[in-house]
This record gives C-alpha cells, structure tokens and sequence, in this order.
C-alpha cells in the first residue's frame, strides 16, 4: 500500500522517468506511485500538492476514488457551506459545474499553469482530492481540517467508470471491451487503483478518528438521503435548522436537476470534458445490465477478501 515517507521535489523528474507503467482499457498509460495508478501527468501535481500544501484547521477536503459520487458529494458541500441561498441569482450550481466551484487540488490547481493561489481562497477553503490517504500532505493529517470520504460499490463504479471512458476516448465507437476492463480494475491498474486498497485507507483511518473523517456510502445517501445529509451538514459544523432546509439542498443537488441546467448541458468545465458526461444515471445496481455472473462472482469475492476483515461491506 505504499511508503509513508514524504518525498521531496528535487529528484522528481527523475524518479517519474523510472516509474512502473502499464496501460489502462488499452487507451491510457498510467504509472505507479506509492503502490497506485496514476496518469504520468498528474504524479509531479501530487508531489507537489503534497510537499507544499499548508492545511488551515477549518478547511474541509473532500475525496473520493474515481465515479464513486465525487459531483454529488461536491453539490451538497458547496451548499451546506458554501452557497445555502435558494434564490437562482445566487445559486452557484447555476452559474457552473460543481467542479467548478469545488476543484480537486491535484488535477485542477497543482497541474494547471498559473496555480490558483489557494491561500487567497475564503474561508473556509472546500477543496477536493482523488488521491489515496496515504500520499495526503501531512498538513491535512496533522491539523483540525476535516476529511470527507464517499465510498460506492465496486461493480457500480467499475461500470460507470467504464461508461466514462469510453465517452471520452471511444466516442461514437464501440465500446472497450468490458472483460478487459473488469480485469484491470481487480488487478488494481486502473487511475487512482487499486479502488480496494484506496477505499480501505480512508476506511481505516475513519475508524480511528471519525471526528476527523467522515465515510459515507454512495448507496446509503441513495437509500437515506436526508439522513446522510443530516449527518453530513452536522459534521461540517452547519447543521440544519429545518427539515425543509434538507428538502431544499437534495432538491438543488438532485441529479435531475443538475443534469438539466444550462452549465451542465452545453458547458464543459476540466480538460474539454463535457459537463454532461458528470451526470448519467446515479442509480443503484445498474452493475446488473452489464456484468456476466462470473464477472460479479469475480468482483464480489475480491471485495470479501480486501474488506469484509475490516468491518467494511460495499
């Protein structure tokens, strides 16, 4: 699962040269990093969000693997603590893609030129992260800033990450070979894979300190929304004063309704990537229209294996 040292920056254009690669859904190079995947791009970002980075205690980091319900969870914060007006010339989902609004620090500011300045941000700073607990800058660990975590079952994310990439590199074309897919994401080489071993350290890490990091479950929030939501707002420090306030944010963060506003029909926000691609259908279980029985035997018991030990059931 990686070395905890902290690497520094000045040997890390050379280190990137001698990193293991591989390929991913035969279309992505990716390299290993800490014990994970990553586009060659993003390994010098992360090394220097985590080299650098200065967490304030009241700043609130989101993270997630990849298609586990980052959009959702970036929705709800941003309301909850960012943007509670319900008026359409002040709601900021209408304005732009919670991506937008909510950048995942390694991808969006440590790998973008000119960085943003995060420490010109208002306070407090909500910011987000698809990378694994154990390469998070120390600042972040050791300071009172709070961590949320969204976790979502494997086959789910496994096919809506493949629906994602065939989107955006496949489009029009049949799609990569969803065998091949399922074998990459087991095995762990996929972008921020291995999906078992990065859920598992935010798992872990919650278990000692749930004051700091809150886990939440994509189909719990599904299955409960207002009480997850409930629970979230409480451990952000912005509880709600009202059942109808928690009508009003699943009702601004539905996905029917982020899926229908302008921004998100004809907007694209991260790399030339469509916002529309953000938002397909959300459901639980739409694993069932895709994956053969062995395909889910194989899945199911590698999930048993990596995590029920734990306490943890996806």
């Amino acid at each position: 699962m990686g070395d905890l040292s902290t690497n520094s920056n000045s040997n890390n254009a050379e280190n990137h040269l001698n990193l293991p690669k591989a390929r991913f859904m035969d279309a992505i190079d990716i390299v290993q990093w800490e014990g994970f995947w990553f586009e060659p791009g993003l390994v010098q970002p992360a090394m220097t969000f985590r080299s650098i980075f200065q967490a304030a205690n009241d700043d609130v980091i989101l993270t997630s693997n990849m298609k586990t319900g980052t959009t959702w969870l970036k929705s709800l914060c941003l309301c909850i603590l960012k943007n509670p007006k319900t008026d359409v010339d002040y709601d900021l989902l209408v304005k732009d893609n919670p991506h937008f609004h909510v950048p995942t620090i390694e991808s969006t500011i440590y790998g973008t030129k000119p960085h943003i300045d995060l420490y010109k941000v208002p306070s407090p700073r909500l910011l987000h992260s698809h990378l694994p607990y154990i390469v998070l800058p120390d600042s972040i660990k050791n300071t009172d800033c709070k961590i949320v975590y969204i976790a979502r079952n494997p086959k789910d994310t496994l096919i809506s990450m493949w629906h994602f990439f065939n989107s955006i590199l496949h489009p029009d074309q049949d799609p990569f070979p969803l065998e091949n897919t399922v074998d990459c994401f087991l095995s762990g080489v996929h972008q921020y894979g291995p999906f078992f071993d990065h859920v598992l350290q935010y798992w872990l890490e919650s278990q000692k300190n749930p004051q700091k990091i809150l886990f939440l479950k994509y189909e719990e929030l599904k299955r409960d929304p207002k009480g997850e939501v409930k629970k979230l707002a409480k451990f952000l420090g912005k509880p709600f004063a009202s059942e109808e306030e928690i009508d009003k944010v699943l009702w601004r963060c539905s996905l029917e309704r982020l899926k229908n506003l302008e921004v998100n029909k004809n907007g694209s926000t991260l790399f030339n990537v469509h916002n529309s691609l953000y938002f397909r259908k959300g459901v639980v279980g739409d694993w069932e229209n895709y994956l053969t029985p062995e395909m889910e035997e194989k899945i199911n018991q590698t999930n048993r294996i990596k995590l029920e030990e734990y306490g943890l059931f996806l």
